[in-house]
């Protein structure tokens, strides 16, 4: 079925897989092993639900009674930077594969996607307390920055030996209601880990030094979670033709004007603002879970950027037109990956899934991530403004009402086909009763 693994992932050659959706989980699966090479362990590892065995799911957390499995689904059609990749999602909410897939179809007139990603720098605080001269204290942690930071970096280290480690330190005074604290900014090179433990340890290490030099009381020596030294940016072009209804330029330039104007409502109002920004983490959240990524921290700190440049909460993604009318997208957020360490390398799903998408960096992880995040924040911009959100979720929602009303076998089809079907409201309580005259009869 798949190749033996190389050691290097690479991305698929054709991330366009027609009737992908047509093929039964099976097909698909086999499908994904083949243009991503993966191993048959790594192919074992999706086809058994992804679970962990119970030796290591009580490895990885504390007072483990079992586990808990979610779909995965695979994003298509993407390009990035020129590669093809294929993208795996793993949420519970449907539309959210079927529409990133179909925006990532629809900017390859411009090339797709394009990334351009920070180094992997992670940000550690310590809070110094008691300290009479803020300023004075400052001035010497200065003084002896570099001494500090060889004094980090002097730990046998394989981040360190691939070039990461501390790289600068900066401090900044904090007014508080319980008076002003001196907060030293340790920076960190993480490579490729997410580099929640390397930076800790640095932090902890370092406060006796920092009491010493400012006579103060070092309190919390913790990671800030808004990397805000590592951000991945991205940005996409899509033709009124691509993004039209009806495969017409005007009403491909009706589609824009329409996503302009929610746009500008999200950018003004936090209330709108926090729903299209969680449409955006709808695809970013998803992939760092299927991928084994912190996506708690990377909600954190995404979130914790959408109202810090601008003072207010606001807006993730930015869209405008250019010179030629074409939509542009682009977005800019902290993305706090890694492909080596933590869940990644201890869950076989996780594995499997990083080698689907073929990154061989953190930097391409999160480049990816942030493509996700705006490809399916264009979906339901296009959507809302056109037949509206609802449209496209409900068709896809029309086999879980028919489930969850208690349908089985050939009665799931039939109650989702008169559902779709049906152009008044779609009601658990109607679909119920439609159940009950179907089995009547």
């Amino acid at each position: 079925m798949a190749l033996p693994s190389t050691g290097m992932d690479m991305p698929v050659e054709n991330s366009r897989l027609k009737g992908f959706y047509k093929m039964s989980v099976e097909e698909r699966r086999i499908q994904v092993a083949q243009a991503a090479g993966l191993t048959k362990e790594q192919v074992q590892a999706l086809a058994s639900h992804g679970e962990l065995d119970e030796s290591a799911a009580d490895r990885m957390i504390e007072n483990v009674i079992g586990t808990m499995s979610l779909p995965v689904g695979v994003a298509t059609n993407f390009v990035i930077d020129g590669q093809h990749h294929l993208i795996p999602f793993c949420l519970e909410e449907s539309s959210v594969v079927a529409a990133a897939s179909n925006m990532a179809k629809r900017c390859l007139k411009h090339g797709g996607f394009t990334t351009n990603n920070d180094e992997p720098i992670m940000i550690a605080q310590i809070q110094l307390l008691d300290v009479s001269n803020i300023d004075a204290a400052t001035d010497a942690i200065m003084n002896e920055k570099e001494a500090l930071m060889a004094f980090c970096n002097d730990i046998p280290s394989r981040m360190i030996a691939l070039g990461g480690g501390c790289k600068d330190i900066v401090c900044r005074e904090l007014p508080t209601p319980m008076g002003s604290m001196l907060i030293v900014h340790i920076l960190v090179d993480c490579r490729d880990a997410m580099g929640a433990n390397a930076v800790n340890t640095m932090a902890e290490r370092l406060a006796p030094r920092l009491e010493a030099i400012t006579s103060g009381r070092a309190h919390l020596r913790i990671l800030s979670n808004l990397a805000a030294h590592r951000l991945a940016r991205v940005s996409a072009t899509f033709t009124p033709e691509e993004l039209s209804t009806e495969g017409t330029h005007e009403d491909g330039v009706t589609v824009i004007n329409g996503i302009l104007e929610a746009q500008a409502f999200a950018e003004q109002d936090p209330y709108r603002a926090a729903t299209h920004n969680k449409g955006i983490m709808n695809a970013i959240s998803s992939v760092g879970v299927a991928c084994g990524q912190d996506w708690r921290a990377i909600e954190a700190g995404c979130h914790a950027w959408a109202a810090l440049n601008e003072g207010r909460y606001t807006s993730m993604s930015s869209w405008t037109t250019n010179d030629e009318g074409h939509l542009v997208g682009r977005m800019e957020l902290p993305l706090a990956v890694g492909i080596v360490g933590g869940a990644s390398k201890v869950h076989p799903a996780a594995q499997a899934n990083l080698a689907i998408l073929g990154v061989n960096s953190a930097q391409e992880l999160a480049g990816i991530m942030a493509c996700a995040g705006l490809a399916q924040n264009l979906g339901a911009l296009r959507a809302l403004s056109t037949k509206g959100i609802q449209a496209g979720h409900m068709k896809l929602h029309a086999k879980n009402m028919a489930v969850s009303a208690g349908a089985v076998g050939d009665e799931i089809e039939q109650l989702a086909a008169r559902l779709q079907a049906h152009e008044g409201s779609r009601t658990q309580t109607l679909t119920e009763q439609w159940l009950h005259e179907m089995r009547g009869n």
